[in-house]
């Protein structure tokens, strides 16, 4: 490598090192401030917030729960790339740099002050952050080779040791970076590792473990939904009945888990209503009227087949009793939720009264939330949409008119009104894999909004649609398990699944995406029979 290529090197690995002090810093700061201020969780939440429908659809049907991983990786490659340019453009003109650094500590600043309940301090993190590269890639800049005091020479030498000076003085100039780069580094990564345990301090997973799950005051406990219940065989990767809160889907906007102390958790219900109330969390956990119910949960961004859709064994606090104690003004057509990171969901007031099962919910599958899924109240409407029916982390839950409020999704386009779909799925087999010949289990899942599952029907190839088998029905809030066995023909088949209410009506196999109101379709794979 060039000389001149090795210094361009080295003025971008200056101005990334930087950045890394700076985030260092930032994190460290936000560790005594409030994890919520980290200068990158706030422009990654900033970036949530204005991102195009389209990029917002991608990111969910590319990564899936994985998404926000996904965006902060991206954002902090984004940094790393302008923090190179910066170290470039500051080798001859050191205010360019100072210029970046200041101009993206304002961009955190303004990102985190701007978030739902924060202060002005909350810009402070990444205002440490702007100081902290700022005077760590002025420093880099000065250990670059040409950039420091001149190496001094001996008085007497000799001709032969004179030729050997200049490459003496440069690699002393280059150790003199490398040690400053490296040293650099490491503050950054002890800073970032301080404040990740600084802001540990405030987890509530202690807390979390120390709660009991409210006894349901249901007459008799729920059936057990053991799998191969009933007659139903086991069939190896189909879906459980009920799935287990580590496989859960989660689609949310929190960059961060939200950490709440359930001791000082309160929710609000305010608005349009004759009395408001203040509940606290023992207030729900005390009640004599605490329920449980199998209910599945979907996504609206699930594309035909996919995996955003879960079901649980949810313990809360019926919806309905809650509303009707605070009194529903007439006209208040529109339940609008409030989680405590400031997302909003708009839930028709007629479904929060009139759908069985509609909750607060304090547990899931027989634990406390887990604190992914909404520790420690969430609400839960069966048959409706997440976007609209199910708010994590609630805090505030205003009576208000759609006329008047939009929520978070539908401001950017989603249907206001969003009852789940018909949707069915194969599970077995997998697309892509090889099936050997004979005896075969093609199974899967089928689930409709309300009025549950009385039929799956399964093609092969362009044949006659042939009924599957199903499990037992224990809710019609509950998806329900099917399987078909098969004789399998050697070469490639197609299979394909559709679903019938218990209105008797066929789920479409008209094919459309996601947005605005839920994906439509029947769900093939394509299998090799060897």
């Amino acid at each position: 490598m060039s000389p001149a290529a090795s210094g361009r090197v080295r003025a971008a690995i200056a101005g990334v090192v930087a950045a890394a002090v700076a985030l260092g810093g930032g994190e460290l700061a936000a560790g005594l401030v409030g994890p919520e201020s980290s200068p990158v969780l706030s422009v990654g939440a900033a970036a949530v917030d204005l991102s195009p429908r389209a990029t917002t659809e991608f990111a969910i049907s590319a990564f899936g729960s994985n998404d926000k991983l996904a965006l902060l990786i991206g954002l902090l490659l984004v940094i790393a790339v302008a923090a190179g340019g910066l170290g470039l453009f500051s080798v001859r003109r050191r205010g360019v740099g100072v210029a970046g650094l200041a101009a993206l500590g304002a961009v955190g600043a303004a990102a985190a002050v701007s978030r739902p309940g924060a202060s002005l301090l909350a810009g402070v993190p990444s205002v440490v952050a702007a100081a902290a590269g700022i005077a760590a890639l002025l420093l880099l800049l000065s250990r670059l080779p040409g950039s420091g005091a001149a190496v001094g020479t001996p008085a007497a030498v000799t001709p032969a040791d004179a030729a050997d000076i200049p490459a003496a003085a440069g690699e002393f100039e280059r150790r003199r970076f490398v040690l400053a780069a490296g040293a650099a580094a490491g503050v950054a990564a002890i800073a970032a590792g301080a404040g990740s345990l600084i802001g540990g301090s405030r987890d509530v997973a202690q807390a979390r473990e120390g709660l009991l799950v409210p006894a349901a005051a249901t007459p008799s406990p729920l059936p057990g939904l053991a799998d191969g219940a009933a007659g139903f065989p086991e069939v190896e990767g189909l879906s459980p009945l009920l799935t287990p809160n580590a496989s859960f889907y989660r689609i949310d906007t929190a960059l961060r888990v939200p950490q709440i102390d359930p001791v000082g958790w309160s929710l609000r219900i305010h608005g349009r209503v004759d009395r408001e109330l203040l509940l606290t969390f023992n207030d729900l956990a005390g009640r004599d009227d605490v329920i449980e119910a199998d209910i599945t949960l979907a996504c609206v961004s699930n594309e035909v087949g996919g995996p955003l859709a879960g079901s649980a064994r949810w313990v809360g606090v019926p919806l309905a009793r809650l509303l009707q104690e605070a009194g529903v003004e007439p006209g208040a057509d529109q339940v609008l939720t409030r989680s405590v990171d400031g997302w909003t969901c708009a839930t028709p007031t007629m479904d929060c009264l009139n759908t069985p099962n509609a909750m607060l919910a304090l547990a899931m599958n027989g634990e406390p939330l887990p604190l992914e899924h909404g520790f420690p109240v969430r609400m839960i409407v069966p048959g409706l949409y997440g976007y609209v029916s199910a708010t994590k982390w609630l805090v505030d839950m205003e009576l208000t008119t759609f006329g008047v409020s939009d929520a978070y999704w539908v401001q950017r386009g989603w249907d206001a009104i969003a009852p789940i779909q018909t949707f069915s799925r194969i599970d077995v087999p997998q697309p892509g894999r090889t099936v050997s010949a004979g005896t075969a289990t093609i199974a899967g899942v089928a689930h409709t909004g309300s009025e549950g599952i009385s039929a799956v029907e399964v093609r092969i190839d362009d044949g006659a649609w042939a009924q599957a088998r199903l499990a037992p029905s224990t809710s019609t809030q509950l998806w329900r398990q099917w399987y078909l066995p098969w004789e399998a023909e050697q070469g490639i088949h197609v299979l394909t699944v559709r679903a019938v209410d218990t209105k008797g009506r066929t789920q479409s196999g008209d094919r459309y995406p996601p947005y605005p109101n839920a994906s439509s379709g029947w769900h093939s794979v394509r299998v090799v029979v060897g």
